[in-house]
């Protein structure tokens, strides 16, 4: 398990609890700030999480097409070096539905895997995130570090097995909000890369929020992240490789368009 160490001074009881309602209320990942012990590029295996072999490389000489659905502002936002690329696409501009779908790029061009349903936030998709909006932030983020409640389910992404991803209470519409954190990958909107997911600092200020996750669904709408169900949530997991510089392309189907 990870280790992650505290600032100065111990939180009450009390005070952890109001953290984590204050992750409900503002963002995903919203919490205090942890300093993950582990070595850049090293994460911690759970026993019995077995690494998944390493995928075939490809030549980045190799000019990569354009993805179906996105457009040419969205693609161009890609690197060349990108050969995953996970593609959620909202149902509509303010809606909490959407679907995902990993794609990889071999020689012979992109392939895409099987669409998955998803969640995002209440109110839908916005190019300007802040804080409290429930609008998940559209745009092409990088994809560096996961973690989660439950151990490392087998991934090559640094992983922070910590008690600091419990939640609890319910969601928009009723359904329970424990186990969203069970598995989580961060997006990088408004945060410090190769940071445990839990780190609070964010570059653009406070008010652009936070803690914008990859996590396991809880059958409703996010504050801001993107959800998918447990078995899809660990088969991301497993296949994202640092090596590929994996991104995510998330917004409403007209802004990718774009």
């Amino acid at each position: 398990m990870t280790t992650s160490t505290r600032g100065a001074g111990r939180r009450s009881a009390v005070a952890l609890a109001a953290a984590l309602s204050l992750a409900v209320l503002v963002g995903c990942g919203a919490g205090e700030t942890r300093t993950t012990e582990r070595t850049p590029g090293a994460h911690t295996t759970s026993a019995g999480g077995a690494r998944p072999a390493p995928a075939p490389r490809i030549s980045l000489d190799v000019a990569p097409r354009q993805l179906p659905s996105l457009g040419p502002r969205t693609s161009a936002k890609i690197s060349p070096r990108t050969s995953q690329v996970l593609v959620v696409t909202g149902r509509g501009r303010n809606s909490p539905v959407s679907t995902a779908v990993l794609y990889e790029r071999t020689a012979s061009g992109w392939h895409a895997g099987t669409v998955w349903p998803a969640h995002n936030a209440f109110k839908g998709w916005t190019d300007h995130h802040v804080i409290g909006d429930l609008r998940s932030p559209v745009g092409v983020y990088t994809l560096t570090d996961a973690g989660g409640l439950r151990g490392d389910p087998g991934t090559r992404l640094p992983y922070d097995h910590s008690g600091g991803f419990s939640v609890d209470g319910t969601g928009f519409e009723g359904e329970p909000l424990a186990g969203s954190f069970d598995y989580v990958i961060a997006i990088d909107y408004n945060r410090e890369p190769g940071n445990t997911p839990l780190d609070w600092t964010r570059p653009l200020g406070a008010g652009r929020g936070g803690g914008i996750w990859v996590h396991v669904d809880h059958g409703g709408p996010t504050q801001g992240c993107v959800s998918l169900r447990e078995e899809h949530m660990k088969a991301l997991l497993r296949a994202v490789d640092p090596d590929r510089h994996p991104v995510i392309a998330m917004g409403d189907a007209a802004a990718l368009r774009r």
